[in-house]
Protein backbone atom coordinates (compact mmCIF):
# COMPACT_ATOMS: atom_id res chain seq x y z
CA UNK A 1 0.00 0.00 0.00
CA UNK A 2 1.16 3.55 -1.22
CA UNK A 3 0.76 6.94 0.96
CA UNK A 4 -1.12 9.27 -1.43
CA UNK A 5 0.76 12.80 -1.57
CA UNK A 6 -2.69 14.38 -1.37
CA UNK A 7 -3.96 12.35 2.03
CA UNK A 8 -4.44 14.34 4.81
CA UNK A 9 -2.42 14.87 7.59
CA UNK A 10 -3.80 14.07 11.25
CA UNK A 11 -2.43 14.83 14.58
CA UNK A 12 -3.33 12.72 17.61
CA UNK A 13 -3.60 14.69 20.77
CA UNK A 14 -4.92 13.17 24.00
CA UNK A 15 -7.27 14.43 26.42
CA UNK A 16 -7.72 13.70 30.24
CA UNK A 17 -11.03 13.88 32.18
CA UNK A 18 -10.10 14.28 35.51
CA UNK A 19 -12.22 13.88 38.36
CA UNK A 20 -12.27 14.50 41.94
CA UNK A 21 -14.38 14.62 45.13
CA UNK A 22 -14.72 17.45 48.02
CA UNK A 23 -16.86 15.70 50.47
CA UNK A 24 -19.85 16.47 49.10
CA UNK A 25 -20.19 17.03 45.23
CA UNK A 26 -18.13 14.89 42.69
CA UNK A 27 -16.05 17.06 40.50
CA UNK A 28 -14.29 17.87 37.03
CA UNK A 29 -11.18 19.70 36.76
CA UNK A 30 -10.59 21.79 33.68
CA UNK A 31 -8.15 24.74 32.31
CA UNK A 32 -8.98 27.81 30.60
CA UNK A 33 -7.95 27.21 26.99
CA UNK A 34 -4.25 29.32 25.85
CA UNK A 35 -4.83 29.10 22.04
CA UNK A 36 -7.21 29.84 19.39
CA UNK A 37 -9.86 28.81 18.50
CA UNK A 38 -12.10 29.15 21.41
CA UNK A 39 -9.42 30.76 23.25
CA UNK A 40 -10.16 31.68 26.99
CA UNK A 41 -13.08 29.17 26.86
CA UNK A 42 -13.43 26.05 29.67
CA UNK A 43 -11.45 22.81 28.29
CA UNK A 44 -10.06 19.36 29.08
CA UNK A 45 -6.09 19.22 29.48
CA UNK A 46 -4.91 17.86 26.77
CA UNK A 47 -2.09 17.84 24.23
CA UNK A 48 -0.31 16.48 20.67
CA UNK A 49 0.73 13.05 21.58
CA UNK A 50 4.69 13.31 20.13
CA UNK A 51 5.78 11.78 17.76
CA UNK A 52 8.18 8.85 19.85
CA UNK A 53 5.28 8.41 22.58
CA UNK A 54 2.54 6.10 23.56
CA UNK A 55 -1.16 7.46 24.03
CA UNK A 56 -0.90 6.72 27.82
CA UNK A 57 2.37 7.86 28.09
CA UNK A 58 1.28 11.25 26.34
CA UNK A 59 -2.00 11.22 28.77
CA UNK A 60 0.25 10.84 31.84
CA UNK A 61 2.41 13.78 30.43
CA UNK A 62 0.05 15.97 30.56
CA UNK A 63 -1.29 14.59 33.72
CA UNK A 64 1.62 15.51 35.59
CA UNK A 65 2.03 18.80 33.78
CA UNK A 66 -1.34 20.08 35.25
CA UNK A 67 -0.97 18.04 38.53
CA UNK A 68 2.20 17.18 39.36
CA UNK A 69 0.85 13.61 39.71
CA UNK A 70 2.41 10.30 39.10
CA UNK A 71 0.89 6.73 39.70
CA UNK A 72 -3.03 8.10 40.03
CA UNK A 73 -5.84 5.50 38.30
CA UNK A 74 -6.09 6.18 34.69
CA UNK A 75 -7.64 4.43 32.17
CA UNK A 76 -8.06 4.64 28.47
CA UNK A 77 -11.77 5.61 27.29
CA UNK A 78 -12.44 6.15 23.44
CA UNK A 79 -10.96 7.81 20.49
CA UNK A 80 -12.76 10.40 19.34
CA UNK A 81 -12.02 11.31 15.70
CA UNK A 82 -15.06 12.93 14.04
CA UNK A 83 -13.84 15.21 11.16
CA UNK A 84 -15.03 18.52 12.17
CA UNK A 85 -14.14 17.85 16.28
CA UNK A 86 -11.26 20.62 15.94
CA UNK A 87 -11.61 23.74 13.77
CA UNK A 88 -7.87 24.51 14.00
CA UNK A 89 -7.36 21.06 11.52
CA UNK A 90 -8.18 17.60 11.72
CA UNK A 91 -7.33 15.70 15.13
CA UNK A 92 -8.33 12.50 16.40
CA UNK A 93 -8.16 12.88 20.60
CA UNK A 94 -7.86 9.69 22.61
CA UNK A 95 -9.57 10.42 26.10
CA UNK A 96 -8.69 8.82 29.57
CA UNK A 97 -10.20 9.39 32.56
CA UNK A 98 -8.35 9.71 36.13
CA UNK A 99 -9.61 9.66 39.61
CA UNK A 100 -7.41 11.88 42.31
CA UNK A 101 -7.83 13.18 46.02
CA UNK A 102 -8.77 16.61 45.94
CA UNK A 103 -7.71 17.13 49.32
CA UNK A 104 -4.57 15.81 48.94
CA UNK A 105 -3.51 17.29 45.28
CA UNK A 106 -5.05 20.24 45.39
CA UNK A 107 -2.28 22.84 45.94
CA UNK A 108 -0.08 21.13 43.36
CA UNK A 109 -2.11 21.85 40.56
CA UNK A 110 -0.68 24.14 37.94
CA UNK A 111 -1.35 27.99 38.04
CA UNK A 112 -0.68 28.12 34.72
CA UNK A 113 -3.75 26.75 32.95
CA UNK A 114 -6.24 28.69 35.12
CA UNK A 115 -7.25 25.13 36.46
CA UNK A 116 -10.75 25.26 38.42
CA UNK A 117 -13.09 22.61 39.87
CA UNK A 118 -16.36 22.33 38.69
CA UNK A 119 -18.89 20.17 39.57
CA UNK A 120 -20.74 17.97 37.38
CA UNK A 121 -23.90 19.64 38.54
CA UNK A 122 -23.19 22.53 37.45
CA UNK A 123 -20.85 22.76 34.37
CA UNK A 124 -19.40 25.34 32.37
CA UNK A 125 -19.86 24.79 28.53
CA UNK A 126 -17.07 22.99 27.04
CA UNK A 127 -14.95 23.09 23.72
CA UNK A 128 -14.90 20.80 20.80
CA UNK A 129 -16.33 17.52 21.87
CA UNK A 130 -15.25 17.97 25.51
CA UNK A 131 -18.84 17.71 26.55
CA UNK A 132 -19.41 14.32 25.20
CA UNK A 133 -16.00 12.94 26.52
CA UNK A 134 -17.13 13.95 30.47
CA UNK A 135 -20.67 12.65 29.75
CA UNK A 136 -19.11 8.88 28.37
CA UNK A 137 -16.51 9.04 31.01
CA UNK A 138 -18.95 9.67 33.43
CA UNK A 139 -20.98 6.47 32.65
CA UNK A 140 -18.20 4.67 32.61
CA UNK A 141 -17.43 5.29 35.34
CA UNK A 142 -20.99 4.68 37.19
CA UNK A 143 -20.51 1.52 35.04
CA UNK A 144 -17.18 0.44 36.90
CA UNK A 145 -17.97 2.04 40.19
CA UNK A 146 -21.01 -0.44 40.60
CA UNK A 147 -18.75 -3.56 40.35
CA UNK A 148 -15.40 -2.40 41.58
CA UNK A 149 -13.97 -0.49 44.06
CA UNK A 150 -12.66 2.08 41.83
CA UNK A 151 -13.96 4.93 43.92
CA UNK A 152 -11.67 4.49 46.62
CA UNK A 153 -9.23 6.31 44.61
CA UNK A 154 -11.13 9.69 44.89
CA UNK A 155 -10.86 9.45 49.26
CA UNK A 156 -8.32 10.45 51.61
CA UNK A 157 -6.56 8.05 53.95
CA UNK A 158 -9.55 7.90 56.28
CA UNK A 159 -12.79 8.05 55.82
CA UNK A 160 -16.17 7.51 57.16
CA UNK A 161 -19.10 5.42 55.98
CA UNK A 162 -21.29 8.40 55.74
CA UNK A 163 -18.83 10.27 53.42
CA UNK A 164 -18.12 7.06 51.46
CA UNK A 165 -21.61 6.95 51.46
CA UNK A 166 -21.88 10.89 50.01
CA UNK A 167 -19.58 9.57 47.39
CA UNK A 168 -21.57 7.36 46.00
CA UNK A 169 -24.42 9.30 45.83
CA UNK A 170 -22.71 11.65 44.10
CA UNK A 171 -21.23 9.48 41.12
CA UNK A 172 -24.96 7.99 40.72
CA UNK A 173 -26.57 11.27 41.32
CA UNK A 174 -29.33 9.14 44.13
CA UNK A 175 -29.83 8.59 47.26
CA UNK A 176 -28.94 5.13 48.88
CA UNK A 177 -30.20 3.29 52.06
CA UNK A 178 -28.05 3.95 55.08
CA UNK A 179 -28.01 0.65 56.08
CA UNK A 180 -28.20 -1.48 52.66
CA UNK A 181 -25.18 0.46 51.78
CA UNK A 182 -23.27 0.22 54.79
CA UNK A 183 -23.91 -3.42 55.14
CA UNK A 184 -22.68 -3.57 51.21
CA UNK A 185 -19.43 -1.91 51.97
CA UNK A 186 -18.36 -3.83 55.10
CA UNK A 187 -18.92 -6.97 53.93
CA UNK A 188 -16.26 -6.81 50.92
CA UNK A 189 -13.99 -6.96 53.54
CA UNK A 190 -11.51 -3.98 52.29
CA UNK A 191 -12.12 -1.24 55.44
CA UNK A 192 -10.09 -1.85 58.94
CA UNK A 193 -11.85 0.14 61.55
CA UNK A 194 -10.06 3.14 63.32
CA UNK A 195 -10.53 3.67 66.74
CA UNK A 196 -11.07 7.94 65.96
CA UNK A 197 -14.01 9.32 65.14
CA UNK A 198 -15.23 12.14 62.62
CA UNK A 199 -17.59 14.08 64.92
CA UNK A 200 -17.81 17.46 63.08
CA UNK A 201 -21.39 16.24 61.54
CA UNK A 202 -22.57 14.80 64.34
CA UNK A 203 -22.57 14.65 68.20
CA UNK A 204 -22.09 10.71 67.97
CA UNK A 205 -19.52 11.12 65.00
CA UNK A 206 -18.98 8.18 62.68
CA UNK A 207 -15.74 5.80 63.66
CA UNK A 208 -12.86 6.50 60.67
CA UNK A 209 -11.83 3.80 58.34
CA UNK A 210 -8.72 2.79 56.06
CA UNK A 211 -8.39 0.42 52.88
CA UNK A 212 -6.78 -2.74 53.24
CA UNK A 213 -4.20 -2.13 51.05
CA UNK A 214 -3.06 -5.83 50.64
CA UNK A 215 -6.91 -6.64 50.44
CA UNK A 216 -7.88 -3.81 48.05
CA UNK A 217 -5.29 -4.43 45.34
CA UNK A 218 -5.99 -8.03 45.15
CA UNK A 219 -9.92 -7.18 45.13
CA UNK A 220 -9.19 -4.22 42.68
CA UNK A 221 -11.00 -6.24 39.56
CA UNK A 222 -12.74 -8.60 41.64
CA UNK A 223 -16.59 -8.15 40.96
CA UNK A 224 -17.52 -6.79 44.18
CA UNK A 225 -21.14 -5.39 43.38
CA UNK A 226 -21.27 -2.09 45.05
CA UNK A 227 -24.46 -1.26 43.43
CA UNK A 228 -27.48 -3.40 42.35
CA UNK A 229 -27.95 -4.25 38.28
CA UNK A 230 -24.71 -2.68 37.17
CA UNK A 231 -25.43 -3.71 33.65
CA UNK A 232 -28.70 -1.50 33.59
CA UNK A 233 -25.72 0.97 34.32
CA UNK A 234 -24.12 0.87 30.91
Amino acid sequence: MTRSSRQAKMMVAVDCIIFGFDGQDLKLLVIKRALQPEKGKWSLMGGLVNENEGFEDAAIRVLHKLTGLDGVYMEQLFAFGHPDRDPAGRTASIAYFTLIDISKYEQQLSHEYEADWKSLKDMPKLIFDHMDMVKMAWEKLQYKAAIHPILFELLPLKFTIPQLQILYEAVYDTVFDKRNFSRKILSTGLLIKQKDKEKASSKRGAFYYKLDKRKYNAKFHAFLNFVPDPDNLK
